[in-house]
């Protein structure tokens, strides 16, 4: 994968089929990611239609995709159906079940057997140590952590991630992403944080185009903004 953004890969997060094509067309992303929560809120019915119509626009860069099952035979058999879907897929594989017990025991069966995971939703650095120690050094992997939720607990996340890319560095094809970013200084610290990845919704990677945007300019935009909003409202007093 290419490196853009100050040294680091952007993903689209998302599962709007529009938006996806636009992304891509335009060479805006350099990957994709997706999970029931966003396919359910763009109103997905059918998750393997779906993923068939991304894959049949998208093929030539990542696209993740996450079993959906909680017990593990039943997420590992999803978990070889969805591997088999396209030669660019990458398999989300849950840290745990919703009962918090580890998946690394699947990850390392998957990884073995050299399908491309996406292990998410990691949240510590223990978390890590255990996935990078299941994942095969000879198989391409992704770990997501999930830096913005970290932050939303009032902790830190950049130490988190730089202890992440340093515990993962002993796996030559293993990928960490800065997951659930909050504002577009999350890319920049991910980026300095040695991160290979970070993930992006669409109205962040608008946003990333104000990047060495003269801030007087800016700050005299807010206000014709304001004004603007005020004359179309109408407001007297």
């Amino acid at each position: 994968m290419t490196r853009s953004t100050r040294g680091i890969v952007v993903f689209a997060d998302g599962a709007n089929l529009a938006d996806m094509r636009a992304l891509h067309r335009a060479g805006v992303v350099q990957g994709f990611t997706t999970n029931p929560t966003l396919m359910r809120q763009s109103g997905v019915s059918d998750y393997a239609a779906f993923a068939r119509d991304v894959l049949a626009e998208i093929s030539d860069v990542p696209v993740s995709f996450e079993v959906f099952a909680d017990e593990f035979p039943e997420m590992e058999r999803q978990a070889r159906l969805i591997s088999g879907w396209g030669s660019n897929v990458y398999v989300k594989i849950p840290i745990t079940n919703t009962r918090g017990e580890s998946s690394c025991g699947i990850v390392r069966r998957l990884s073995a057997d050299g399908i491309r995971l996406n292990v998410t939703a990691l949240l510590t650095l223990s978390q890590v140590r255990e996935v990078c120690g299941a994942l095969s050094p000879k198989v391409p992997a992704i770990i997501s952590i999930f830096a913005g939720r970290v932050a939303d607990t009032g902790l830190d996340p950049v130490p988190v991630m730089r202890e992440a890319v340093m515990i993962a560095h002993a796996l030559p094809l293993a990928q960490i992403l800065w997951a659930s970013p909050r504002e577009v200084l999350n890319v920049y610290q991910a980026a300095e944080c040695g991160c290979h990845i970070v993930t992006a919704t669409k109205p962040l990677l608008d946003k990333l185009s104000m990047r060495g945007k003269d801030l007087t300019e800016l700050s005299r935009e807010t206000v014709q903004m304001f004004f603007d909003d005020a004359r179309r409202a109408g407001y007297q007093l």
